[in-house]
């Protein structure tokens, strides 16, 4: 295969239809396919390729539909189609079909099923539909809007992403970025309204669920596995790594929680990159990878697309820890397309390179240590076999991989008439069931309908191997599970005294005999005691880190340094990502005493002058706005908090007892007592139920909420009402509308798109940028943990459980026209709308929420332990949709409180 020959493939795959074609549907007389996708053709010298081997005019009936023939080779043609006909069956419900007598070019009639009663003209009723919860998005008429225009608009957006070397096309690059940026239409193309609706503008009209970019995404997804292999075959590659839990719990400090997370979330990004360098981003079904910042970053930096193109995005701008590319934006697991030949040899690259970037990470590590102990970078040294040793076999990476090729099509020039027993046979042990015995979705009653024409005559589209997706699906995720339990143990030797954080293995030296000796916390030559006295943020007194700890701990560093690489910055400009637990409890009276000295009352300069040589803290990011520019305040700010950690760390009583009472003086209200908060919050959310919102299960979620909607409420209104019109009288046709709707890749892409929105845009802002002083320590997809003043937790939770639904907050009233021209965020029928961005959200899923209100000098660890349990007491003791409070006391002991959301308490 050329090297070109993939990603002409799939550029054809992401032009078969063009973006617009949801508003030039039936309106255009030219046909949607007639023209952006053959002007971009063109424009891209299909037409220049010479025609020997290529589809002509002259081909025969079977290529009446075809547009672009001159110029596209046949099996290019082919296997486009191939993918187009497995995604829209994989994507798109069923229509019951009538059958008409159509012309042909030889003067001839040949028969053709269609449902013209299906037909729908958007524009005359633009509605979009929530995948999850079938809530409708109306957007009143676009029938006046100018078809020519539009057309225009599309074209100049795309001829803009064409990227060349010299005069030649550069197919790998404008693949790219006809994926990264064709669903983002500029203002001056988009014209407002436009650009708003450009991302979410439907596939398929009649299902109006999903948008045309999802479409495209699949389509080429497909492509480019069929290209790949030899037998035109794919597969779905589940992937995951791990461990999760204990790698994010063993913390000791609110950076360290960070950095766990964080840094899994890199490790994910690297597995991911795997399949992205291969067969581009749109063959990763779960998660989406579209406006991800590290994503963005691997398109610009190794990629080359062009700068300037990234110029507004707030990565590319924002030197501080505020940059997005601090959030931890990607889960531990992912769905790809993949060629079925290559799925084995794509798992072992990823296992290779996760491991090798991690240990290539360790070894900087150790450098690092070395330096700041003042000891000769040596390869010698134990440190790095230490560390090579600890990191073996770290992560664990899990996988599966199911190929289409179970189901064998019985007429390979249509791809119909399934024979499924090696796919049953392959999921019997799965289902417990005999491999001759219909299971998962092939034994639920829409594959009966789908699969067969009815008694009643009722006859649908001849299913492809595409419409088997939700049964493919299910036995990878099955078969990932059962290879996640089955875990490899290799026993390492470690003899001497372990790590201080999660005592497992032996923290790193450079001498291995004093890992045998008892007194080495006292002692002054260790590697973890000369760093301590050096570098204060990478190791405590006493405290003595194996391999993992320590990368956790140096990571808030080196990766500081990635980012200011990355938008041209300092690294002492961007620092490490850190708020104290002591800076959180103070946060609301100093926001208060900002306030007041905005309004004119000062800061007395004597207290000031006290704390002046006290190094700076992180403050909350709303703080730091409502600092604004003035210098003077945010020097005082940052060093308030500063103080009280001082002197915490310090054994002086009368120096504690001096400290606060300078910082009461500052912090006081006039002549009030002045008390210094000492509790502040965590929570961590997390969604209910993902493993059967993912798989689409047929039953509830437990909560009365139904995991998945019908094929009915995934209708347009037209289209309901004249499918209710012919099922009035036939039981079998309303059976089929009142099923559960089949697990799709558009409803992962759903799923995946509305957890990223609401983890990069909607977690910052309600917790860092509405009304509250909180700091995200961790948001990836469906889980959130932040930290919060006391005083701001509980309606925090309330209004970050409500935007991960996209309800309203309280049942108000939301007027779309009026919310449109709104800065704030507003929610509403499981979509949200944030300066001037539409996102869907997760529409009528659940979440669940743990929360601890803790000291702060309460070592963390514990904290921690308690915020997980609380955790699970809201979804096992509160049944899910629930939260758990605890606070734990500092002399001791803990209160909890679980209930409801909305509950009245007693």
């Amino acid at each position: 295969m050329a090297d070109d020959t993939l990603w002409q493939t799939k550029l054809h795959a992401r032009l078969h239809d063009p973006a617009e074609k949801a508003l030039v549907l039936l309106r255009d007389p030219a046909g949607h396919e007639g023209g952006t996708s053959r002007a971009l053709h063109r424009l891209l010298g299909f037409d220049r390729i010479p025609e020997s081997g290529h589809l002509t005019p002259d081909s025969g009936d079977v290529l009446d539909t075809v547009l672009f023939k001159n110029g596209i080779p046949t099996d290019m043609y082919r296997t486009v189609q191939r993918a187009d006909w497995w995604a829209s069956a994989a994507d798109r419900p069923q229509w019951p079909m009538e059958e008409i007598s159509v012309p042909t070019r030889k003067g001839q009639t040949r028969t053709r099923a269609v449902a013209k009663w299906a037909q729908v003209r958007w524009t005359k009723q633009p509605t979009l539909i929530h995948p999850l919860n079938g809530n409708r998005f109306e957007l009143g008429s676009l029938a006046d809007t100018d078809i020519h225009d539009i057309k225009g608009r599309s074209r100049t957006h795309f001829e803009r992403l064409v990227v060349r070397k010299g005069e030649e096309v550069d197919w790998r690059r404008t693949l790219l970025a006809f994926w990264r940026f064709g669903p983002e239409l500029r203002e001056e193309e988009g014209n407002g309204t436009l650009g708003q609706l450009w991302p979410l503008l439907p596939a398929d009209t009649r299902i109006p669920d999903h948008s045309i970019w999802d479409h495209l995404d699949l389509v080429s997804a497909f492509a480019g596995a069929f290209t790949v292999d030899p037998e035109k075959d794919a597969a779905l590659l589940a992937l995951s790594i791990g461990p999760v839990q204990s790698f994010i719990a063993a913390a000791r400090s609110t950076s360290d929680l960070w950095a766990g997370s964080h840094l899994l979330a890199r490790l994910s990004w690297e597995a991911v990159k795997v399949v992205c360098e291969r067969l581009g981003p749109d063959a990763i079904l779960f998660p989406r990878l579209r406006g991800i910042p590290q994503v963005d970053v691997w398109l610009r930096d190794e990629c080359g697309l062009p700068c300037k193109w990234f110029a507004e995005c707030d990565w590319a701008k924002k030197g501080t820890d505020a940059n997005p590319l601090f959030s931890a934006a990607l889960p531990n697991r992912f769905v790809a397309v993949v060629p079925a030949s290559t799925a084995n040899e794509i798992a072992g690259e990823i296992e290779a390179r996760v491991r090798d970037w991690l240990k290539s990470r360790g070894t900087d590590v150790v450098d690092r240590l070395l330096e700041a102990a003042g000891d000769p970078l040596d390869e010698k040294v134990y440190a790095y076999q230490q560390m090579r040793d600890q990191l073996d076999g770290f992560p664990e990476v899990h996988w599966a991989a199911v190929p289409f090729s179970l189901i064998q099509p019985r007429h390979a020039e249509r791809q119909t008439d399934l024979d499924t027993s090696m796919l049953s046979e392959a999921m019997a042990p799965f289902f417990g069931v005999g491999a001759d015995q219909p299971s998962g979705f092939l034994g639920s009653p829409a594959w009966k309908v789908l699969q067969k024409t009815r008694e009643d005559g009722t006859r649908f589209f001849a299913p492809n191997p595409g419409v088997l997706y939700p049964a493919v699906y299910d036995l990878a995720e099955r078969v990932l599970a059962a290879a996640k339990a089955v875990r490899p143990f290799a026993q390492t030797k470690q003899r001497g005294w372990r790590c201080s954080l999660t005592g497992e293995t032996e923290w790193l030296t450079t001498d291995e005999t004093q890992l045998e000796e008892r007194s080495y916390r006292t002692r002054q030559d260790t590697l973890w005691a000369k760093v301590a006295k050096k570098k204060a943020a990478w190791a405590k007194a006493g405290e003595h880190l194996g391999a993992l700890p320590a990368i956790k701990r140096l990571w808030p560093t080196l990766f500081a340094e990635e980012v200011a690489e990355v938008v041209r910055a300092e690294a002492d400009g961007i620092g490490r990502f850190v708020v104290s637990t002591h800076t959180m409890a103070l946060a609301r009276q100093i926001a208060d005493r900002v306030q007041r000295v905005q309004g004119g009352e000062p800061v007395d300069e004597v207290h000031r002058a006290k704390f002046e040589d006290t190094s700076p803290v992180a403050l909350p990011r709303k703080l730091i706005r409502m600092i604004g520019n003035d210098h003077d305040t945010e020097r005082w700010a940052k060093r308030l908090p500063g103080l009280l950690d001082a002197a915490s760390d310090s054994e002086d009583e009368a120096k504690q007892y001096h400290t606060e009472k300078l910082v009461k003086d500052v912090l006081r209200r006039g002549e009030d007592k002045c008390h210094i908060e000492t509790y502040y919050a965590l929570l961590l959310m997390d969604g209910d139920h993902m493993g059967r919102i993912l798989s689409g299960d047929e039953g509830t979620n437990g909560d009365g909420q139904k995991c998945a909607i019908s094929y009915l409420d995934s209708f347009h209104p037209q289209v309901r009402h004249a499918f209710k019109a012919r099922a009035h009288d036939n039981p079998a046709l309303k059976e089929y509308g009142e099923q559960t709707r089949a697990m799709s890749p558009n409803r992962h892409l759903a799923i995946s798109a509305a957890l990223n929105d609401f983890a990069l845009h909607v977690v910052p802002e309600v917790i860092e940028r509405e009304k509250f002083l909180g700091r995200v320590l961790y948001a990836g997809g469906d889980d959130v943990m932040a930290m919060l003043p006391v005083a701001d937790l509980l309606p925090a939770m309330q209004r970050l459980r409500h935007a991960y639904s996209g309800d309203a907050l309280d049942g108000t009233p939301i007027d779309w026209k009026t919310a449109r021209d709104s800065r704030e965020l507003v929610c509403k029928d499981g979509f949200a709308l944030l300066r001037g961005r539409v996102m869907r959200m997760m529409g009528g899923a659940t979440a669940s929420c743990g929360a601890v209100v803790a000291h702060h000098q309460a070592p963390l660890t514990a904290v921690m332990r308690e915020l997980r349990e609380a955790e699970q007491r809201a979804k096992n003791e509160g049944g899910r949709d629930a939260f758990s409070l605890t606070v734990v006391k500092r002399s001791g002991g803990a209160l909890h409180l679980t209930a409801k959301w909305g509950e009245p308490l007693e």
